[in-house]
């Protein structure tokens, strides 16, 4: 793909799909070396721009957490010429002034996943990638932008404790979890973040708070409808922003995501046999 007929990757519910003005071009059955994705990637037109969509638990929500192909996911948006991924994602909220139906840009992840495949690269060639800076701070601010324009309130950094799930947490988890200074909780974004980095593709959370996670004193109070309904808001308000970030005209600014592999690999592309390289070849074709 060509920098000016980049796409973006949009990676959450099915319900985003429902944005006014868009138009479905294709639906794209994508195989890769890791299996199949969640469900058939969606391509469209916003404003002109053109968007890959994928439920990440497949449509009507059948995949768990912990049963989410993620690399095929991050994969299949390689193959189909996604250059940046939005990630929506429904959490819990860790801290009182995130309230529920608040929008967080989150900066930084914390792993309490575990048995999750992680990488691409699994040998015989093998990479190390920072994740210092796991989100495109260029992506993150164009979404900044966006929300502030479909007046949604945001809070412009946070830390996102992934766990394992499908269960939600302990009480005393919840209050370990705060304690390490975690702002938001959920099970989804990692390893999605990390693939994606492995991927060069340039990777930003928008996490929409649903609730607040059980330490809050309160929240046995709170009724499932009421959380419901704000879902259903907080899918409203995530449609509203997708509108606002497609109309804006921009350049593809490139940053340093797109060049994250290059001191990263640890091996002679060049002197590898053909089955070491078929599984990543969408991803160091470039260096080939």
């Amino acid at each position: 793909m060509t920098e000016k007929a980049a796409r973006t990757g949009i990676i959450g519910g099915s319900g985003l799909y429902d944005i006014e003005g868009i138009e479905c071009l294709d639906r794209l059955d994508i195989d890769t070396p890791f299996g199949k994705p969640s469900d058939e990637l969606m391509l469209a037109t916003i404003h002109g721009h053109e968007v890959v969509f994928l439920p990440r638990h497949g449509r009507g929500h059948k995949i768990p957490p912990h049963r989410i192909n993620y690399r095929a996911n991050i994969y299949a948006m390689k193959l189909a010429g996604v250059n940046r991924i939005i990630s929506i994602s429904a959490v819990g909220s860790l801290r009182e002034h995130i309230a529920p139906g608040d929008f967080v840009l989150v900066d930084q992840f914390v792993d309490r996943t575990h048995s999750r495949a992680s990488t691409f690269f699994d040998g015989p060639v093998v990479a190390h990638v920072s994740m210092a800076d796991p989100v495109c701070s260029c992506l993150k601010s164009e979404l900044a932008t966006a929300c502030a324009k479909a007046d949604i309130h945001i809070h412009r950094q946070g830390s996102y404790l992934v766990m394992q799930g499908p269960q939600f947490s302990s009480r005393a988890e919840s209050e370990l979890y705060r304690s390490w200074g975690m702002d938001v909780i959920g099970m989804t974004n990692l390893p999605e973040a990390k693939l994606a980095r492995e991927a060069e593709i340039c990777y930003a959370t928008v996490a929409m708070s649903t609730d607040y996670d059980c330490w809050h004193a309160e929240e046995e109070d709170v009724s499932v409808q009421s959380i419901i309904e704000i879902m259903h808001g907080n899918v409203a308000k995530a449609q509203a922003m997708l509108q606002h970030f497609f109309a804006t005209e921009r350049k593809d600014t490139p940053c340093n995501c797109r060049q994250a592999l290059e001191n990263g690999i640890f091996a002679d592309l060049k002197a590898q046999d053909d089955d070491a390289i078929r599984p990543i070849h969408a991803l160091v074709e470039r260096f080939l």
